[in-house]
């Protein structure tokens, strides 16, 4: 579980192939900060880029670890099969404060980026989502782009899928990757969690159980 909040930027220095045919997938080595890894440990859950990811070799002294990416995983989100930087976010501990909204690290979708304008000393982020999830974005609503947490401000409705519009504050720019995007950019996206059981109980038109 993470909150969407990114503690980290590392980057993917390397991707060795798991083996020779289509249905492998990858082996990302990613570096951080030698002080980054101090509290992370074999099997440690670490989301890059909003895909949740298990750590599956640790070298502190040298401030890199490694993750197996399936062929799954690679086909259903972007920016985990090249080189370059990643957001990161280590697993919540339950004492650790929710600082953004809860996040699962299953990315629900790709979207692509629209727009990425400064507004006075901000930035406005437009990102177009698949038709699929656009049941599940709201005004105000909360929503998950390349790991960060970030609050909707406006909703429109495409023939061609649900375009979000977010206000980027300078830190988020400053400490995370969202800044180097484009229009035409690739991302991951997780839907709110909470719209998600929604809307699959209004779709069978459940009632609370009885004791």
């Amino acid at each position: 579980m993470f909150t969407g909040i990114i503690t980290h930027v590392g980057r993917i220095e390397a991707l060795h192939p798991l083996g020779s045919g289509p249905d492998h997938g990858l082996r990302l080595q990613v570096a951080a900060t030698p002080d980054y890894l101090d509290d992370v440990g074999l099997g440690d859950s670490i989301a890059i880029n909003g895909a949740c990811m298990t750590v599956t070799t640790l070298d502190r002294a040298e401030g890199t670890f490694t993750v197996d990416v399936s062929a799954e995983s690679l086909a259903r989100t972007t920016g985990l099969d090249q080189p370059g930087p990643v957001n990161l976010e280590k697993a919540l501990r339950a004492t650790d404060r929710l600082g953004g909204h809860i996040v699962s690290g299953h990315v629900d979708g790709v979207g692509t980026v629209t727009r990425l304008e400064p507004v006075g000393e901000s930035w406005t982020l437009g990102v177009l989502a698949p038709p699929v999830l656009a049941k599940y974005l709201a005004y105000k609503g909360s929503i998950t782009v390349n790991g960060v947490s970030l609050t909707i401000n406006r909703v429109t409705d495409r023939p061609d899928g649900c375009e979000v519009t977010i206000n980027l504050i300078p830190h988020t720019v400053q400490h995370t990757t969202l800044g180097t995007l484009a229009a035409g950019s690739r991302v991951n996206l997780e839907i709110d969690m909470m719209a998600r059981y929604v809307e699959r109980m209004l779709s069978l038109g459940a009632t609370p159980a009885s004791a």
